[in-house]
């Protein structure tokens, strides 16, 4: 998918019409999916949000850019995930949090992100978290900086990948809880992405879909 024809067909549309919640599912544990159609019913989710930050590759197809997080101490260490985290008051709101996120961890200029448009709430059961997706653009490919404590790599992947069904699979997956689920992912490469992401990138994946 040509970066040019991506651009020209998100604006022509938009977001109007999101494939929402349903899509979302496609990509949950069987386990996660009642808790995550009640969006955190009854506790108080911790806002954030994530960037969808698509450009021109070298072969000027569309891309997007994903973190792999460090191991550490908690329920997300060393997954892939879209650059993003926690809402703080000074941002004033969540698309902002998603462009301060983004410079921070992986060095782009969010002064050159023009914002397209915002995609369905996600909530995460394991970390009490409720993630606003948005989707930026950039018309040429950034000189990433990954930040070295919550970095351990930038992963580019083509988004036409997320159209070919050979890329899914359903995978045991362990927890850093310990707990085994088998979990729908897509698996490009050596790279397993699954989670929220996976949730996301299949709303995002069926956006397309309808557009082009």
């Amino acid at each position: 998918m040509q970066y040019t024809q991506f651009v020209r067909h998100i604006k022509k549309h938009g977001f109007d019409n999101l494939p929402g919640q349903e899509a979302q599912l496609m990509m949950a544990p069987d386990i996660r999916k009642e808790e995550i159609r009640n969006m955190g019913l009854g506790k108080t989710p911790v806002k954030s949000s994530v960037l969808i930050l698509v450009y021109p590759g070298s072969d000027e197809n569309a891309c997007t850019a994903f973190i792999r997080r460090p191991k550490y101490d908690g329920v997300h260490s060393g997954q892939i995930a879209f650059p993003g985290g926690r809402y703080e008051e000074s941002d004033g709101n969540v698309m902002k949090t998603a462009l301060r996120e983004a410079q921070e961890e992986i060095g782009i200029d969010s002064t050159q992100v023009e914002m397209a448009g915002r995609l369905t709430d996600l909530y995460i059961p394991p970390s009490n978290y409720l993630v606003s997706p948005f989707v930026g653009l950039m018309h040429k490919r950034p000189a990433f900086v990954p930040d070295k404590k919550e970095v351990e790599q930038i992963i580019e992947i083509p988004l036409r990948v997320f159209r070919d069904d050979q890329y899914l699979a359903k995978i045991p997956i362990t927890m850093a809880t310990g707990e085994s689920l088998a979990t729908p992912c897509y698996r490009v490469n050596e790279h397993t992405i699954w989670g929220a992401t996976a949730m996301i990138m299949a709303e995002f994946v069926a956006v397309v879909r309808l557009l082009i």
